[in-house]
């Protein structure tokens, strides 16, 4: 291996003035495909069917499934496997381990998080179901409601759902409970937007990641003109994904600048990463031995935060544990699959060339 393929020397230098519009290009499409979603869901005048939303969210999480496949794992594998790193590097699939890592790190914290969280609204007098905070506008964890015992048939203990939403009632039957229940309450809404902001959070950073890589490589890879036409779609679809899942977070009013930011926030990581590479250009070579090591790190510990958000929390819990989706149409059903199903296969298909 030659020192010009594997050392520290400057990526391609050809069309820079379009290297340097592809920044503004390409943040226009993020920014677009993430706010879109969001500025639509909160217009008073631009009345975007159900139907349109529904689709953009299932879409969104196949795009988030094939992201973390074919645009993290798959690169992640290459680069620790790039001829340039040490024989020590392939004497193990580090990738996948690193992957399987951030897997279990994520759900750990999960798991804790809500352990602690539930505990705390015991304290106080709730009874949470830890299956009830949400990702978007239906229940991400699965149906809503404080789960009671209760005496069926025969004696059988039984548990029944009561809904969340309903107001709490007194001992005497009067509807509206006290001051207390109100504060129980209100600390309830509290808890349930960190346990949102927590999880999206946790979804832009994966994201965030891979975009930043990205704009690095097409700031210095020699086929460029391949690779921005690819990127322009890829950017618009992944930022449509973010978008729909940031549309159906509801939060009190406070935090209603939470999704905005989000969105704007994916827009800009391609750009910067593309601004950065443009900068160091002269001494940046994707394909070194560091660039390797850090890129395929980062992309498999990405692809674990991706795999996890969409198979566990956007998947699972939008069809599995999804009281609405369970006793829906079979109509309805086939129509989210397909936009899930659409979304995986298109931003699969780009990793064709990107």
């Amino acid at each position: 291996m030659s020192d010009i393929l594997c050392g520290p020397g400057g990526g391609a230098d050809d069309f820079f003035g379009l290297r340097v519009a592809s920044i503004f290009i390409i943040l226009i499409g993020s920014c677009m495909g993430a706010l879109f979603p969001v500025l639509a869901k909160r217009s008073s005048w631009l009345h975007v069917p159900k139907a349109i939303f529904d689709f953009a969210k299932y879409f969104g999480s196949g795009v988030i499934i094939a992201t973390a496949f074919i645009h993290l794992l798959s690169p992640g594998l290459d680069a620790l496997s790039s001829p340039c790193l040490s024989p020590g590097w392939s004497d193990y699939p580090y990738a996948l381990a690193l992957c399987m890592l951030s897997i279990f790190s994520i759900f750990v914290v999960e798991l804790v998080a809500f352990r602690w969280g539930t505990a705390k609204l015991q304290k106080i007098g709730i009874h949470h179901d830890h299956h009830g905070h949400e990702l978007g506008g239906h229940a991400a964890h699965g149906p809503e409601g404080v789960y009671t015992q209760g005496t069926g048939p025969a004696g059988i203990t039984e548990l029944k759902v009561t809904d969340q939403n309903r107001m709490s009632t007194s001992s005497n039957g009067e509807e509206g409970g006290n001051t207390h229940d109100h504060a129980h309450a209100h600390n309830s809404v509290i808890d349930n937007a960190a346990a949102q902001i927590i999880g999206v959070a946790i979804l832009e950073f994966g994201v965030a990641l891979h975009s930043t890589l990205i704009g690095l490589t097409l700031a210095v890879d020699p086929v460029f003109k391949v690779l921005f036409a690819v990127l322009i779609f890829h950017q618009t679809f992944e930022g449509l994904g973010i978008g729909s899942r940031l549309a159906y977070v509801r939060l009190p009013a406070k935090y209603n600048w939470v999704p905005i930011a989000g969105a704007l926030l994916y827009g800009i990581t391609t750009p910067v990463g593309i601004a950065v590479g443009l900068g160091v250009r002269s001494t940046y070579n994707p394909g070194s031995t560091t660039a390797s090591i850090v890129s395929g790190v980062l992309d498999s510990l990405s692809s674990g935060i991706l795999i996890y958000t969409g198979l566990v929390e956007l998947l699972a819990h939008e069809f599995l544990f999804n009281k609405e989706m369970m006793d829906g149409s079979n109509t309805k059903i086939a129509y989210a699959l397909s936009s899930m199903l659409m979304g995986c296969a298109i931003m699969a298909l780009l990793g064709r060339w990107a």
